[in-house]
């Protein structure tokens, strides 16, 4: 009798994984959790599986040269920074994730983010809930309409922000060297340098994936150039900000708040956490949320979905929807 192929997912942090169990058990597969936080944990079941599902748990090449059946590695969400891609492809595995499931949520997300910061939200809530009752809590606050919103990477996700923000009378000035002037103009924004979005923005919305270019995009010479009144929201990845920096920046004046969905070590890829590990968190003009831009019951139910039907249409041989790297000869067998 065959074995049924065995897909591991690495980790999680849902309730359970009724959703990807019912999917690929369907296909004939056999499906293991070992909630793992490091390669050394998976290395013992990467020898023997079929496939791999991750959340946060990095899959190297540590974790690929061991696999000997392996066909597909399949992401919950769009990123792919914590999946060795060319080792993967170097090995004839098939790397996928899931597209466009979460762009209403995460643009709703940094346009909420910015809100909160430019209209004082949460220094007024400390304030009246220690029986302070001054408009001038949060005290200087200037009027969004005319102000300049700066947006890096402009894809789906930034093409949305872009929208919800222009709602509220900001003109959008976009950095995104992979666009041309024209495709910019057409979401009525307009094409900048990097230098120059620094200098103008009175808020930085960061959209930017993580690659070895985009590593601490924002720095400290980033920071001595922007106004003194801006704020910075990054619901992209955490290390394209030097968290440093950052502190110093808002330790020091030189900008006026920032909000992170993500900080730059991730805390859920980490066994041991706290938020003492990062100053940032203990800075009042700071809001972090749990990267937590994605999610709405619907976007997750999707990229769970999706996940498991990549790997489950992988399995019975069929093409996935949504494959990151090229191996076009592929015969999904």
């Amino acid at each position: 009798m065959t074995a049924k192929p065995k897909v591991v997912i690495t980790d999680y942090d849902f309730d359970d994984v009724d959703i990807e169990r019912g999917i690929l058990e369907a296909a004939g597969a056999e499906v293991v959790t070992p909630q793992a936080k490091s390669e050394e944990e998976l290395l013992e079941h990467a020898r023997d599986c079929a496939a791999m599902i991750n959340q946060y748990a990095y899959i190297g090449a540590k974790t690929i040269s061991a696999m000997e059946q392996c066909r597909v590695i399949a992401r919950y969400g769009v990123g792919t920074d914590i999946v060795d891609v060319a080792a993967a492809t170097e090995k004839d595995i098939l790397v996928t994730n899931v597209r466009n499931y979460c762009t209403e949520e995460v643009a709703d997300h940094a346009i909420s983010l910015w809100l909160a910061q430019a209209r004082g939200l949460f220094p007024y809530d400390r304030a009246t809930h220690e029986g302070v009752w001054h408009w001038q809590s949060a005290s200087p606050l200037y009027r969004l309409r005319g102000q300049t919103m700066g947006i890096v990477s402009f894809g789906m996700i930034g093409q949305a922000i872009a929208r919800r923000a222009q709602a509220f009378g900001v003109d959008v000035v976009v950095f995104d060297p992979y666009l041309e002037s024209e495709d910019i103009r057409a979401h009525d924004a307009c094409k900048v340098s990097k230098a120059e979005l620094l200098e103008r923005s009175d808020v930085v919305m960061m959209q930017v994936p993580m690659t070895p270019d985009t590593h601490h995009f924002l720095g400290e010479d980033e920071f001595r150039v922007m106004k003194r009144n801006t704020f910075v929201v990054c619901t992209g990845r955490g290390p394209t900000i030097d968290n440093k920096a950052l502190y110093k920046a808002l330790s020091e004046g030189w900008i006026a708040g920032a909000s992170l969905d993500d900080p730059e070590e991730e805390p859920a890829k980490r066994k041991n956490w706290s938020p003492v590990d990062n100053p940032l968190f203990s800075l009042p003009n700071v809001i972090v949320t749990p990267h937590a831009a994605y999610y709405s019951e619907q976007s997750i139910r999707a990229a769970r979905t999706i996940a498991a039907q990549e790997v489950a249409r992988v399995l019975s041989q069929q093409a996935p929807l949504y494959q990151v790297n090229n191996i076009s000869n592929h015969s999904y067998q």
